[in-house]
């Protein structure tokens, strides 16, 4: 899988996790794969080609990069951010910030955060704003059954 067919794949699901395993949520990792992974992906044959599809998608800019799903890493494709921001309440607010690589001046490689709504484009919010409520629960209905923790 590359990059093009990992955008699809997150597009054509909606929400995605990077690696971990859940119920009802596909992982990139597992699909690259083409079957459960055990243990952790860097081991994996095709850790290689995980890690740069994975970077890949933390790279776009079509896709939210979040800890949503049980505060796993999980990429969100941009047709969900308005119904995503219209129920915004109804999770954690750190589960909603955008995950950002940086590359440090010294090499180094650190995530920033960027808190909701700050990363939310106002086209997006405007467009949350006249979504009913009804239709944003039918495009999350996978992500409003995922426990909710407070963190």
């Amino acid at each position: 899988m590359n990059a093009i067919q990992a955008l699809a794949f997150v597009e054509r699901h909606g929400v995605v996790l990077e690696s971990a395993r859940h119920a009802t949520i596909p992982s990139i990792a597992q699909a690259i794969a083409g079957k459960p992974i055990r243990g952790s992906w860097w081991a994996h044959a095709q850790g290689r080609e995980i890690f740069a599809v994975t970077r890949a998608l933390r790279g776009a800019a079509q896709i939210l990069t979040c800890r949503i799903v049980e505060g796993h890493i999980s990429f969100v494709h941009e047709r969900l951010w308005p119904a995503l921001a219209r129920l915004a309440e109804r999770f954690p607010p750190a589960r909603l910030s955008r995950l950002q690589e940086v590359h440090t001046s010294r090499g180094r490689h650190r995530t920033d955060e960027v808190a909701f709504p700050l990363w939310l484009p106002l086209h997006v919010a405007a467009e949350a704003g006249r979504l009913e409520e009804s239709e944003a629960q039918a495009h999350l209905a996978p992500l409003l059954h995922v426990s909710r923790d407070p963190t």
